[in-house]
């Protein structure tokens, strides 16, 4: 991990209040709700030096007037930090924390919701060969925790190697050999090879970059085995259309397990972690943005991702579209708005989703540090399965204070 560039100790809070019409998000006898909740966010990046480090925190507590659900702590982070321990050699550590889903099928409430936790650390090893090749080596000791005690743990040994070659300014390609060891806490080990080529080239306006392989998985629980391989890969590609304007579209697929990272790099990719087996998994993520001159910022995405639970033949698909506009009205207020639709299928069941959401918010300068928030939503989810549809409306207001 390499830190460009120093950013000050950021430290902000808020208060928000949250009501909603239909807060368990059921089909019939809707019960209404206020959440009021306080949070503290924290951001920083070092500067450049023997260690680095890039933070970003947020913390919450958030009751429910009525008590419809028992009060609750919400936290995220992402850090990743690296030590130079010699010329050559240098230790990488990286955490993640989100709230995710438990079951995919079911609606999202925090009933329904639980902790992750994925943490990395090791030690990676860099060697030129020349000015144009380079080897790289690396091993990485992994632990992935959910909060709620049936959801399924597990530990991981990863261990890659590289090389890197640099064939001109602006065109550079290598070969890549990756092994992963997991653990599960039920007892499932699931042991994972891929070798891969890595390319990345770049143009005036346009960079793309990525990796294509094959990928071997074996999955061993009592007695058991079972394998499967499948081509693999990541890319990223950036387009600069004008100044005001860029355009992207990234992907990736995997052979993998749910307690890997990838629901983390990919948000819109939802794990049912009722299953505790190996998953093939794809996540395609497009998108444009513009800004414009008014000081008015809009910004368009669609993305498509599948779940392929490979012992149980279960897959799941969602496809689906996000539109926001944000725009500064005057010096002291601006305006926000977003929509979604997302269509979702189990095939399991025959079951199909269909997810619509809207909503528009102002904020407020009321000093140079505080701040008031107001917004208003609407949700609609429609199913073949009766118990799976509901309709919110929800209306929250908030004060956000910037401490330094």
């Amino acid at each position: 991990m390499t830190v460009a560039e120093a950013e000050p100790l950021t430290l902000s809070g808020g208060l928000n209040s949250r009501f909603s019409d239909n807060v368990a998000l059921t089909p019939s006898d809707e019960t209404s709700d206020v959440e009021t909740r306080v949070n503290l966010t924290l951001a920083h990046q070092t500067d450049p030096g023997k260690c680095e480090a890039r933070t970003a925190a947020n913390v919450g507590y958030g009751v429910w007037y009525d008590d419809t659900f028992d009060p609750r702590n919400y936290a995220s982070l992402d850090f990743a930090g690296d030590c130079q321990l010699a010329r050559s050699l240098s230790w990488e550590v990286s955490d993640n924390l989100r709230d995710v889903t438990q079951n995919s099928r079911a609606s999202d409430t925090p009933n329904n919701r639980t902790r992750k936790n994925v943490f990395r650390t090791g030690p990676v090893y860099s060697l030129m060969l020349g000015e144009l090749d380079q080897l790289t080596f690396s091993a990485k000791y992994g632990n992935t925790e959910y909060s709620e005690p049936e959801d399924t743990d597990s530990e991981r040994y990863i261990g890659t190697a590289s090389w890197n070659h640099i064939f001109s300014q602006t065109f550079s390609g290598g070969v890549q050999f990756s092994t992963n060891r997991a653990e599960l806490d039920t007892g499932v080990e699931i042991d994972t090879d891929v070798a891969s080529l890595l390319f990345s080239k770049s143009w005036q306006a346009t960079r793309l970059s990525g990796s294509i392989g094959v990928s071997q998985l074996e999955s061993r629980f009592g007695g058991n085995t079972q394998s499967s391989e499948g081509v693999v890969g990541n890319f990223s590609l950036e387009r600069d259309i004008n100044p005001v304007s860029h355009a992207y579209l990234r992907g990736s697929r995997e052979l993998t397990d749910q307690t890997s990272d990838f629901d983390i790099r990919f948000g819109d990719v939802v794990f049912n972690l009722r299953e505790t087996t190996a998953v093939e998994v794809t996540a395609l993520d497009a998108g444009f943005v513009r800004q414009f001159s008014d000081a008015s910022r809009v910004n368009v995405g669609v993305f498509a991702n599948r779940a392929d639970y490979i012992s149980t033949d279960e897959v799941e698909d969602s496809v689906g579209l996000r539109v926001s506009y944000n725009r500064t009205i005057s010096a002291l207020l601006s305006l926000q708005t977003g929509a979604s639709y997302q269509y979702r299928t189990f095939d399991a069941d025959g079951v199909n989703d269909n997810t619509y959401r809207a909503d528009i918010g102002l904020r407020y300068e009321l000093t140079r540090d505080l701040g008031l928030n107001g917004r208003i939503g609407h949700t609609t989810r429609t199913s073949d399965l009766s118990s799976s549809e509901y309709q919110e409306n929800w209306i929250s207001l908030g004060l956000a204070y910037q401490f330094f």
